[in-house]
């Protein structure tokens, strides 16, 4: 399962020194339903080496504020702390383990 990401935790997760992979969705957004079961199995499968989790852009808008999310599925790539890649819209969940891998 993914971690919820916040306003209050995503400085400390980006500062555990593992990539991290952040899902900034809405409950009302269609393709962020699409999006969240495979961010929930790249979790899984990651588990351990990538810290991969959501972030609501509802309750937590000042992480979205800070990355200027302005659509939404989003997902920010992160690499010692560093922003370094994004996925804007819905996409295979290929083309996630991609990304990801290049963290790696």
């Amino acid at each position: 399962m993914a971690l919820a990401i916040t306003d209050n935790n995503y400085q400390e997760i980006l500062a555990e020194g593992k990539p991290v992979v952040i899902d900034f969705w809405a409950p009302w957004c269609g393709p962020c339903k699409m999006v969240g079961p495979i961010i929930d199995e790249l979790a899984a499968e990651y588990d351990g080496k990538v810290l991969i989790g959501k972030c609501d852009v509802d309750e937590s808008g000042d992480v979205a504020a800070k990355y200027s999310i302005r659509n939404i599925p989003t997902v920010l790539f992160f690499k010692d702390g560093k922003l370094v890649d994004k996925q804007v819209g819905s996409a295979q969940k290929s083309v996630y383990m991609d990304k990801i891998n290049a963290l790696l």
